[in-house]
């Protein structure tokens, strides 16, 4: 059973993504409506009571939004970078093999896997898609969102999990939009 470019390419991503993301935790960038009418109508209740002032309820609030405005800039920088990885390793794959990102998302439409569209070089795609997370996993280290210990755990297992995510036939696209999501072992 062959592998879709395309579903190479989802599985590889979301691999890359889930590396990229890992130790990195951000709060919801949404306030659930009622959650945002409760706070309200709780520090209002509290300024009626008398049990704090209006100053104080003013203050809360505004920490509250602070905090909401911070962690939606923090998700769209997340977002962000999970998209540049996402690209830069879509043109990574591309390059690699010598076959444009468009034609190798067609054919992993098709059904066909990463390691069938790079044929003779579906080793060097190995080995190039290897280095890249090996560097993405060090940069982690380096950022201070991953342990050296489990840094060399993700190393100890990258070379057969891009294989076989490389050998794989799933998803509908590349990046984790288009997959059907990840099926290996979370790091």
């Amino acid at each position: 059973m062959k592998m879709s470019s395309k579903k190479r390419m989802a599985a590889i991503a979301i691999t890359v993504a889930a590396l990229s993301a890992g130790s990195i935790g951000v709060a919801s960038a949404h306030d659930a409506a009622g959650k945002g009418v409760a706070k309200a109508t709780v520090l209002a209740d509290l300024v009626k009571a008398g049990t704090i002032t209006q100053a104080q309820a003013d203050a809360i609030t505004k920490k509250f939004d602070e905090k909401k405005v911070a962690n939606e800039a923090a998700h769209a920088a997340n977002q962000a970078a999970r998209d540049a990885h996402r690209a830069a390793e879509e043109a990574l794959v591309a390059s690699t093999i010598g076959v444009d990102a468009a034609t190798i998302k067609t054919r992993l439409a098709a059904g066909e896997s990463l390691a069938t569209i790079a044929g003779a070089k579906k080793d060097a795609l190995i080995a190039a898609l290897v280095a890249f997370e090996t560097k993405e996993i060090d940069a982690r280290v380096t950022a201070g969102t991953l342990t050296a210990a489990q840094a060399t755990t993700l190393k100890a297992n990258l070379t057969a999990h891009v294989t076989a995510e490389v050998n794989a036939v799933g998803g509908k696209g590349f990046g984790p939009k288009g997959g059907k999501g990840h099926k290996g072992p979370r790091p």
